[in-house]
């Protein structure tokens, strides 16, 4: 009897960032404008919080699964005074490994095989992913034609197997902000139809111009229905601490306590302290930051203007990212290919997101520097202009 791999892994897409990343290692001084991550690094009070972390033996034991209380603190703290989100009952709250790890915790305490989730094209790829490989069925409703929500269609898709809709806002990988008024609209139709709404918020420090984000988890009431996610890997430029947290109903506690217990145990306690410290620099410390990154923003944009009608992007408000869909019969994947090796520059493919209909390629400037910009988004406009 052949060895073989699992169907349902089978099924699951094949993760774009490292085979993106191996076209990279294989062509040498290639400029990436994939992966998203921020060019800065964690604030000073994070390794300042480690001072005497070898000296307590406690903290090379294991620690509670929800998190270290002294973290849990602090977010509980950030919570309330920046996205307006009660944490009533300690059980609410969860530091996890990274946000992926918040909703792969999210799914597993609500989701059962078979069961539906709602998904907004353009999606986070890696939501996809979990989806599929719990055995639930990704439900893709598209946007309208600036990335935004097209409220009507996603009530339509509400079937009697769906458990949840999920919004990414600031989304990754459009750049899009949903509006207050909409995110109201989608956690009136959970509690309505008794299903959970997942807001992942791991860009919500990232807004330009007069954009403002929005936490749905503030609603009233939404603590029955509304489950949170958050990260520190952007905007305090701590992507390899994998650090993120999750705001979600008391009564799955349980349910997400198992999940957690059974993938991770605690997130390392190197990594949480280090986020205490992070946190106690607070939104202060990435402000300037975010505000060169809108600089950099307007900067890729003017860049691309040589394109003309060849290519169209809607205004990327927040996040650091766009999403260029191109005129062209090319395929995306074939495009980034030709890219790499012909130009030397990266980008992700749209199909990772569910952009089908189409090429669509995800540019991501979070992590050039004003001195890469130019040359970055130089061979990106040059490549497309032979290639398209």
């Amino acid at each position: 009897m052949a060895h073989t791999q699992s169907t349902r892994m089978q099924r699951v897409q094949d993760p774009i960032i490292p085979i993106v990343a191996r076209l990279i290692r294989d062509n040498a001084g290639t400029i990436s404008l994939g992966q998203g991550v921020v060019h800065y690094g964690p604030p000073p009070q994070a390794r300042e919080a480690l001072a005497g972390f070898w000296e307590s033996p406690a903290n090379h034991l294991y620690n509670s699964v929800q998190g270290m209380p002294a973290l849990r603190a602090r977010i509980t703290e950030k919570l309330a005074h920046e996205n307006q989100i009660v944490v009533e009952d300690e059980r609410q709250l969860f530091v996890t490994a990274g946000g992926n790890m918040a909703f792969m915790n999210a799914l597993a305490a609500i989701a059962s095989a078979g069961d539906e989730v709602i998904l907004v094209a353009p999606y986070y790829f890696n939501h996809e992913m979990a989806i599929t490989m719990l055995d639930c069925q990704p439900v893709i409703v598209p946007s309208d034609e600036r990335y935004q929500l097209d409220l009507e269609r996603i009530e339509q898709a509400i079937t009697p197997r769906t458990r949840a809709i999920v919004t990414v806002s600031p989304n990754n990988p459009s750049g899009a902000v949903y509006p207050e008024a909409d995110l109201r609209a989608v956690n009136a139709v959970c509690a309505r139809r008794g299903i959970y709404h997942i807001s992942d918020e791991a860009y919500e420090y990232f807004t330009f111009g007069n954009t403002v984000h929005f936490s749905p988890g503030s609603v009233p009431e939404a603590g029955n229905h509304t489950i949170s996610l958050f990260s520190l890997s952007k905007a305090y430029g701590f992507a390899g601490w994998r650090i993120g947290y999750m705001c979600a109903p008391a009564p799955l506690h349980m349910a997400i306590a198992k999940a957690q217990d059974t993938m991770l145990i605690c997130a390392p306690i190197v990594c949480q302290l280090a986020a205490a410290g992070a946190l106690e620099a607070g939104r202060a410390y990435c402000t300037p930051f975010i505000a060169e990154m809108g600089r950099l923003r307007d900067r890729v944009l003017n860049a691309l203007t040589p394109l003309g009608g060849r290519v169209r992007i809607p205004s990327p408000d927040g996040a650091f990212y766009a999403l260029l869909r191109l005129d062209t019969p090319l395929a995306p994947l074939v495009l980034v290919e030709r890219l790499i090796r012909e130009h030397r520059v990266a980008v992700i493919p749209g199909t990772a997101f569910g952009m089908m209909d189409g090429c669509y390629i995800r540019v991501a400037f979070g992590a050039l520097l004003s001195e890469t910009v130019e040359e970055g988004v130089g061979r990106l406009v040059e490549g497309l202009q032979r290639l398209i």
